[in-house]
């Protein structure tokens, strides 16, 4: 008979003082709304010893938040993984790290996933963030998706954990992806404001769906192509960080990502091995000193040969 899961136990941060009990649950372990009410209305959820049972509870900086996470949800420690030495680091200091991640890298343990983590190599090369945030994935605040490229930024102590969660929350992070989408869009620059949710026939896909979470990405055409399909390479801006967000919300208006076959950008004229998707600019405030830090990662190899014949 397996163990019980034991509970994830954290102070609340002063960034998240006055939150909603629910919404502290959705910004630290990635939940969706209807998951963290669920939690709290199951008694999964407690604040200093106590059982919560309000989901609209506001929550006081350094009372103790204890989370007790179903099934795969439910974080153990992470081991760390040798294969850091080789990872992309665009900057490095005592609070945060920034990669530029490879394409086909998984950042940190999930469903059918286990090794090989982007999280498991940045423990084995710097241990000391074993303690920061969630111990099944220590230092992560964002993600990318296995196939997308480019920059994430990593938290190595708690003070910039809370500060970069807090920075997420409020929007003041920058995040801008270059991608190339099917056909040619209307308009030089737009805004796709439309929920994203999980589809009800297939959970492992994002759509737009009535009561998802809010999501909004801004667009900006950079350059049109013609041959050998209509095509349009444009910068993604996102307002929020939302599962396969720029993916879903280009599909959504009928031009998906190049070479993202499970939300409709597949085209055999446009040989391409991922979704032609590319976190290209990154901007937060350094934990630490408030000083803007912006970084920007060129075209990977792979997707800058897409884009040659094009031209």
């Amino acid at each position: 008979m397996s163990a019980a899961p034991e509970a994830q136990r954290l102070p609340i941060p002063p960034t998240l003082d006055g939150e909603r009990l629910d919404r502290v649950l959705c910004l630290i372990w990635d939940l969706p709304r209807s998951e963290a009410t669920e939690l709290i209305a199951s008694g999964a959820v407690q604040l200093d010893g106590l059982p919560m049972v309000t989901r609209a509870r506001r929550v006081v900086a350094g009372q103790e938040l204890a989370v007790v996470l179903p099934g795969a949800k439910a974080a153990t420690a992470l081991a760390g993984e040798a294969g850091g030495d080789d990872l992309a680091l665009a900057h490095v200091d005592d609070h945060v790290i920034v990669v530029d991640k490879p394409a086909g890298l998984v950042v940190h343990p999930g469903a059918g996933r286990s090794t090989g983590t982007l999280a498991q190599a940045l423990l084995g090369r710097f241990p000391d963030i074993a303690g920061t945030g969630d111990p099944a994935r220590p230092g992560i605040v964002h993600r990318l998706d296995k196939g997308t490229s480019g920059l994430l930024v990593v938290a190595r102590s708690p003070l910039a954990y809370e500060s970069l969660v807090a920075q997420l929350a409020a929007r003041t992070v920058d995040r801008r992806y270059l991608a190339l989408a099917v056909g040619d869009f209307e308009t030089d620059a737009g805004v796709v404001d439309a929920p994203v949710g999980r589809r009800a026939n297939d959970r492992t896909r994002m759509a737009v769906v009535a009561g998802g979470r809010p999501a909004r990405t801004h667009y900006r055409v950079l350059a049109r192509f013609a041959e050998p399909a209509a095509l349009t390479l444009v910068e993604c801006k996102l307002e929020t960080g939302r599962t396969h967000q720029v993916r879903v919300h280009l599909a959504a208006i009928g031009h998906p990502v190049v070479g993202d076959s499970r939300y409709g950008g597949g085209r055999p004229s446009v040989p391409v091995g991922r979704p032609f998707l590319h976190a290209a600019q990154l901007a937060f405030d350094h934990p630490a000193t408030g000083e803007r830090c912006q970084f920007e990662s060129p075209l990977p190899a792979d997707l800058e040969a897409v884009l040659v014949p094009l031209q």
